[in-house]
């Protein structure tokens, strides 16, 4: 009796030829037909939330470079780092509701934004 056998990415199929049975390994596919696209609201949201968490990250970090003293810039960029935080929380939120999209993007945009607003939270509440 013919049996099959199985192995990590290979598909072992068994064919009968001339009374004796032949094992055909045949590699298994990798790829996946799908309808899903990368939103681009969710990768503008990402990129958006980067630039928001690095620019806040790095103005803390040169103000402690500077021993607590903050020139007005650092000020002007947390606040505009603020505003681009809301602008890509809003875009992956936006993006989250598309239909037939892969989520990676969006999720890690809104994950990012979060971030960069609760820095800018901090730092107003902390008063530094």
């Amino acid at each position: 009796m013919p049996f099959l056998l199985y192995n990590e990415g290979l598909d072992c199929r068994v064919r009968k030829g001339m009374g004796i049975a032949m094992h055909i390994k045949i590699k298994k596919s990798d790829y996946i037909f799908t309808d899903k696209k990368n939103p681009r609201r969710g990768i503008m949201s990402t990129i958006l939330g980067l630039i928001a968490a690095v620019s806040v990250a790095l103005a803390v970090y040169l103000t402690y470079l500077a021993e607590g003293s903050a020139p007005m810039q650092y000020g002007v960029v947390v606040f505009l780092a603020l505003i681009y935080a809301a602008a890509g929380m809003m875009l992956g939120i936006r993006a989250l509701f598309e239909k037939d999209i892969f989520r990676l993007f969006p999720i890690l945009g809104i994950v990012l934004n979060v971030i960069a607003m609760t820095e800018v939270g901090i730092v107003l509440y902390l008063g530094i």
